[in-house]
């Protein structure tokens, strides 16, 4: 792993406040796009809002075992039937994923560890 130098103190106190040095879940929501294809810039932030207060709710961004980590992405390439969102590490694109969506994404993918097999695409 790449040493810092001691100046960089305030980015490792940072990583560790936000976790990243711990196994967990990531999910990219795609919203907010430059030029909205998948759905409406609306409806992308309406999501992006959700997801970003539900996991903060739920405390899943403090865990410290798996911590759960939200990105709000420009585009996912996916340019139908969104947002569209990826989870990782499992790598698995959703579809459709209004804040009810969203919602059974976070109990029973991000929370319970299985796949949304309804609005999963190639899953």
């Amino acid at each position: 792993m790449l040493q810092l130098a001691a100046e960089d103190t305030a980015l490792l106190r940072m990583a560790r406040k936000l976790k990243i040095d711990k196994p967990g879940r990531h999910i990219f929501l795609c919203s907010d796009q430059t030029k909205a294809k998948c759905c409406s810039k609306e409806k992308g932030l309406e999501s992006w809002d959700y997801l970003k207060s539900r996991i903060k709710e739920l405390g899943l961004d403090t865990l410290d075992e798996q911590p759960v980590f939200r990105t709000k992405a420009n585009c996912l390439r996916v340019c139908m039937k969104g947002p569209i969102a990826v989870v990782y590490p499992e790598q698995v694109y959703y579809h459709g994923c209004t804040p009810e969506v969203l919602e059974r994404i976070i109990q029973e993918h991000l929370i319970g560890g299985k796949v949304v097999q309804e609005f999963a695409i190639l899953a």
